[in-house]
């Protein structure tokens, strides 16, 4: 029986590659019934790396080179996105750079980056020894550590400037858990070792994570960024430090879109209340990082704006304000005997009690075009805004 490691080289064989190449877009349960026209690998492994392929031409394009070899399919899903590690790799620099669970290594290869030497501490030896053959196609170089993370740090001696992890977010059952105890490993019982190992300390969290319980368990936070990706919230990414700061930073970012971002200072939204209107001229949708973070009457001050009611998470305003982090339509209200049936709207309901597929239902409309058909509530009770 071939090793693990021999079979890795079997697949960056020139004529496997172009096989692989080919069936990109095969079914791949057809192939998988289908007998492997090579000797020393496969089916099963060849099918492996097509799905890392199609994995890649989505999640991580940077892959996408003759040799790169693809994990199973669970580690590709665990793996952050190229967008998403690309952006925390721009406020992250320094010398000494150590990743605790680099898994399939994209964070650790863009984060990285901006140090002189790197550390991946990864236990599954497998995994491990694919990012070290994949690094080293891609001209990269870090010391491989396979060990898990707490006998790593309870045998290390080195001071580092970034220390970074992403822990694992299912119980044993393969259920998802949020909070900071429930992971693995236990952030609050290592959060000291941690702290004494690095100058900053940073975790990505759980999209779901709620921002009060995280900074009331955990000293230290500084620095709080919600990244979403085309107004998905995919991260929330806490920064630690013993240095004695003055406040905590968020940042709301949506990446690859056009909006501008949003900064403000943990507690800001207590001490502002919002303003209340009936729907002018322009309506104002923020985008997802802004409803996580929670800021909904922060938002309202900071760029001027009325709010339609405590529970609609929706602004207007007569005049247009500009570099707001969300959509901005131009709208009017109507009845609902003004929609026509068989129009064709982009549908939204917010605070509502009837979702868009019912509204659908029940109007007779399609979804879709350039058009909008907001659902929602003022103070005054429900209303229907339609796009000018």
């Amino acid at each position: 029986m071939l090793s693990e490691k021999s079979v890795r080289n079997k697949i960056v064989n020139q004529d496997i590659q172009n096989y692989i190449n080919v069936n990109l877009n095969s079914d791949l349960h057809a192939l998988l019934l289908k007998k492997s026209p090579f000797p020393d690998v496969s089916m099963q492994e060849i099918v492996q790396q097509i799905k890392g392929k199609q994995t890649a031409q989505k999640k991580f394009p940077f892959l996408l080179k003759d040799g790169i070899i693809f994990p199973p399919q669970l580690n590709l899903e665990q793996a952050s996105s190229e967008t998403t590690a690309l952006y925390k790799s721009q406020i992250l620099k320094g010398n000494r750079f150590v990743d605790l669970t680099s898994g399939f290594g994209i964070d650790a290869y863009y984060l990285s980056r901006n140090f002189n030497e790197v550390i991946l501490v990864e236990q599954n030896h497998e995994l491990l020894d694919i990012v070290e053959h994949n690094w080293g196609i891609l001209g990269r170089e870090a010391t491989f550590v396979n060990q898990n993370l707490e006998d790593f740090l309870s045998t290390n001696k080195e001071h580092f400037d970034v220390v970074y992890l992403d822990p694992a977010r299912r119980d044993q059952n393969k259920n998802k858990v949020f909070l900071l105890e429930d992971l693995s490993p236990d952030i609050l019982q290592i959060k000291d070792i941690l702290l004494a190992t690095a100058d900053q300390v940073i975790i990505k969290l759980s999209p779901l994570i709620d921002l009060k319980y995280l900074i009331s368990v955990l000293p230290g936070v500084f620095r709080i960024e919600i990244i979403a990706v085309k107004n998905d919230v995919k991260e929330a990414v806490v920064f630690l430090s013993n240095e004695k700061r003055d406040g905590i930073t968020v940042n709301c970012i949506n990446v690859e879109s056009e909006e501008s971002d949003f900064s403000f200072v943990f507690g800001e939204e207590e001490k502002v209340q919002a303003v209340y209107s009936e729907p002018e001229k322009f309506i104002y949708i923020p985008n997802n990082s802004i409803l996580k973070a929670g800021v909904f009457n922060l938002i309202s001050e900071r760029f001027n704006l009325k709010k339609l009611h405590p529970n609609t998470h929706l602004y207007t305003s007569a005049q247009k304000a500009d570099g707001f982090p969300g959509r901005v339509l131009e709208m009017e209200v109507v009845e609902s005997k003004q929609i026509k049936k068989k129009g064709q709207f982009n549908i939204i309901s917010k605070n509502y009690p009837l979702k868009p597929d019912d509204i659908k239902k029940k109007y007779g409309i399609k979804d879709g075009g350039d058009r909008y058909l907001i659902f929602t509530q003022s103070k005054k009770g429900k209303i229907i805004l339609k796009s000018v």
